[in-house]
């Protein structure tokens, strides 16, 4: 029993010492490849350094070659530098002398030069602003041209100064019809006929043109002068050959006529009277139509004392005489005193129909300038709290304010003087009823009191 357990044992220790050996030996040619794969990489790895280095090399030797070319161009460069630089002197020198011998050479033609650059650019602005610059484009380039010229101007240049001179004399004296391109003033343009009146305006059937030099187009006003003065221009412009016709003329060219458009309108001024001058304008209607349903009833009541006057014995209840008259026909039996009093009573029935309204029209006539007071302190204050917030700098932001205090003013003693002429006159007609009136019951009483005495 023990022989087999030995050469059991033996026998495996024989198959475990074989099977180290094999994975011994297997683990040896792994290494083995192993090592020679590094040896193959170092072998490539030193041929690309080789490479690389030969590479440095030779883009060191270019770099050389490039820096040493660029040295000797700067060097060129520095020399040639020099030379201009003293080229440009010598130049110099040569261009002052040149510059004296033209001077000399020029004599008293150099001061007509400068008298013809000094027109030119004089003339510039004028001719460039000019409405006939609307009709005839493009005349001060050439002006342009010779205010900035450095040069000698030639014979030709001179001759078109002339004629640009002579053409804004000649045309100043002309009315002229042309077809021009007008831009109104929602931006749109449109050709219209254009009449030119001399330098002074241009006119077209919608009234007064202006020449905008910037843009070298015509525009019509953003506001017209008063309708008399565009009807006459229209009238002018519409006139057959040989008709006078009156126009109205803006002798500085248009700039009256761009100020007129700043003024306010009698619209814009009665607006500008603010809260104080509505309530003027309602107490001036108020009180015109209070004096004009008085007149009315004036009128009607005088009409009717007066036609009562040619018939006393017969009176009627439709005017206050015949009422008077009535009271003495139901009071012939009374003695004088009572018909007296009687009449006197009947003429204070009267009195207040009579003179009715016509203190409410004085009170109106008293009141609006007190407004017009009111509204001028109302604007100061205003005036001056703008003073204080913005200063005196700019007198603009003060007009709204000075306007309400001048206008409310003025609306004031506009509502003033008619309601007082107003007044006067409907108490005249009221003290002439009542004249008549008391004259007719005295005289009643005086004849009453001859019959009672008879």
């Amino acid at each position: 029993m023990k022989k087999v357990f030995k050469g059991l044992v033996i026998a495996a220790t024989v198959t475990l010492s074989a099977g180290v050996c094999l994975n011994a030996a297997a683990d040896t040619a792994k290494l083995d490849q192993l090592l020679e794969q590094v040896k193959q990489a170092r072998t490539a790895e030193g041929r690309v350094n080789q490479q690389r280095e030969k590479e440095f090399l030779s883009d060191r030797a270019d770099k050389q070659a490039l820096l040493n070319r660029a040295k000797a161009e700067f060097a060129a460069e520095e020399s040639r530098g020099r030379s201009l630089t003293q080229q440009f002197a010598d130049n110099e020198g040569k261009l002052g002398a040149k510059e004296a011998e033209l001077i000399a050479a020029q004599g008293t033609l150099g001061e007509m030069f400068g008298t013809v650059r000094g027109a030119a650019t004089e003339t510039i602005g004028s001719i460039a602003m000019s409405n006939i610059s609307a009709q005839y484009k493009g005349r001060e380039e050439l002006l342009q041209k010779l205010a900035e010229a450095k040069e000698i101007p030639a014979i030709p240049e001179l001759e078109e100064l002339w004629i640009a001179l002579q053409t804004e004399m000649t045309e100043s004296a002309k009315v002229s019809k042309f077809e021009g391109n007008v831009v109104a003033l929602d931006g749109n343009s449109a050709q219209a006929s254009v009449t030119r009146v001399g330098a002074f305006n241009l006119i077209s059937d919608g009234g007064y043109l202006v020449f905008n030099a910037d843009t070298q187009e015509m525009q019509p006003l953003v506001k017209q002068p008063e309708s008399y003065i565009v009807a006459d221009a229209e009238a002018f412009k519409n006139a057959s050959a040989g008709e006078v016709k009156p126009v109205y003329i803006d002798p500085t060219g248009g700039n009256l006529l761009r100020l007129k458009t700043q003024e306010a309108t009698l619209e814009e001024q009665f607006h500008q009277g603010g809260t104080v001058g509505y309530v003027i304008t309602v107490l001036l209607g108020i009180g015109l139509l209070i004096g004009l349903l008085r007149f009315l009833a004036l009128t009607a009541a005088s009409s009717g004392v007066n036609a009562q006057l040619k018939n006393l014995s017969n009176p009627s209840e439709k005017n206050a005489l015949g009422r008077i008259l009535k009271v003495y026909h139901d009071n012939k039996s009374v003695d004088v005193e009572n018909l007296e009093l009687k009449l006197d009573e009947a003429i204070m029935r009267e009195t207040p129909d009579i003179e009715k309204g016509i203190g409410i029209i004085k009170l109106i006539a008293a009141v609006g300038p007190l407004l017009g007071l009111l509204g001028t302190v109302i604007g100061m204050i205003g005036a001056f709290q703008v003073i204080t917030l913005h200063g005196t700098g700019d007198p603009k932001i003060m007009a709204g304010q000075i306007s309400m205090a001048l206008v409310t003013t003025v609306m004031g003693l506009l509502c003033a003087l008619p309601l007082l002429f107003l007044h006067a006159m409907l108490q005249t007609k009221s003290n002439s009823i009542l004249h008549v009136l008391d004259e007719q019951s005295a005289g009643i009483i005086a004849a009453h009191a001859e019959k009672e005495k008879a």
